[in-house]
This record gives structure tokens, sequence and C-alpha cells, in this order.
């Protein structure tokens, strides 16, 4: 079972993400707080796997009680407008995003993913990122060219198609590859680029000073 954390303010949510997580039948709710404070303390105390964080909490907010969460997995619920929260939070490298308006079957792979040691963003959360980030400065735009040159070419054609806000099942369709397909060489991509999640390495894209006859499809 995945010992879980829900930590929101308004009751109603809580109760509703409970219901769904629990429904999964392989995740536990464990704990529920309605503050970052609490939350911290609760995960603690149960030992918890995953902590499902509301970014706007009282007290504490879920981006500073992430960042007391050492050693456990970490998912952010974000809506959109959150821009600046989801920036510093993807730079925190927490280990997934999802929407408040997901679906049931999305915010369970959020935590079972999270729990296999995965990141997990939503594709909307991915595309939102995308669209607020401005391009990079010198350095950083020559750290990301140099990260991104150790991609083989068919990496790079899977990477621009993510920093479209792509899922892995719409990007194999597009290169007409088997999703598990996709999902390998995107945990590839990762590695290579040193990146926790599919938004850092889209952000990566977005940085390097490609020429602008020269960008991949989706720049």
């Amino acid at each position: 079972m995945i010992k879980t954390l829900i930590a929101d303010d308004e009751p109603l949510i809580t109760t509703g993400i409970r219901t769904v997580l629990e429904s999964a039948g392989d995740i536990e709710v464990v704990a529920t707080a309605c503050d970052g404070r609490e939350a911290v303390r609760a995960a603690r105390r149960h030992q918890v796997d995953v902590a499902l964080l509301d970014i706007a909490m009282p007290v504490m907010d879920g981006l500073a009680a992430a960042a007391e969460l050492t050693g456990t997995r970490v998912v952010l619920l974000t809506a959109f407008g959150d821009e600046d929260n989801v920036r510093r939070a993807v730079r925190q490298g927490v280990s997934g995003f999802v929407l408040k308006t997901c679906t049931p079957d999305e915010l369970i792979r959020a935590v079972r993913a999270a729990h296999a040691g995965q990141a997990y963003l939503s594709p909307a959360v991915t595309r939102q990122v995308l669209d607020m980030a401005m391009p990079g400065d010198d350095e950083r735009g020559r750290d990301a060219a140099g990260r991104l040159a150790t991609l083989t070419a068919r990496e790079g054609d899977i990477l621009a198609l993510v920093a479209q806000g792509l899922s892995n099942a719409q990007v194999a369709r597009r290169v007409h590859m088997t999703e598990a397909s996709v999902k390998t060489y995107v945990s590839r991509i990762l590695a290579k680029l040193n990146c926790t999640n599919r938004v850092q390495a889209a952000l990566l894209l977005r940085d390097a000073p490609f020429p602008s006859d020269a960008r991949p499809e989706g720049r």
C-alpha cells in the first residue's frame, strides 16, 4: 500500500481526493492536514510515502512544506494562474504536479508515479510552464546546449514533442512507436540531461540558443 497524506485547506476537496485515491486499491490515505505546518508534522509522524499538497495553504504553503519533507515524494496540486509558484517548484524538483481539475485516473497515476520514484507532470502543467518561461541568459543557454548535445537525433525529436506538452501516448502516435518505447526514451533523455522531470528537460530545450531556422519542432 502507498501511504499517502493529503494537505488542503478546503475540507470538501480533501474528502473528494481521499475518495478518489482510496478507490485505487493500492493507495491508503493515512493522514490529512489543512495547512503546510500540520502536513509536515503528520507526514513525519505517519512516515508517508507520498504527500499530496495544495500550493496555497495558510501557516505554511505547499512549496515551503515540500522543502521540509526530504525523503518524502511530493505531488503538488495547482491551478492555472500559479505561474510563479509552479516555476519555483519545477526548479525545486518536486515529484509531480497535477491540476485541481484533473481526472481521478490522472490523480491516481501521479501518486503511483511519485511512489515509484518517477516524476508526473500533467501535460497541461507542462504547457503552462513552457508558455510562461522566458528564454535563458547566455550562461544558461550554453549549459543547455551542451547537455542537449548528448542526445541522439531520435531523442531530440521526442524531447521536442514532450516540450509541446504532449503525453507519452500522444508522442507515441506522432512518432509511430509504442507508448512503452516512448516511456523508455523519456527516461533515457531525463537521465542524460540530469533532469528530474519532463518540464525541466523541456526548459533546457527552451533555453538552448538554436538559430531561429534550426529550432526543433515545437520551439
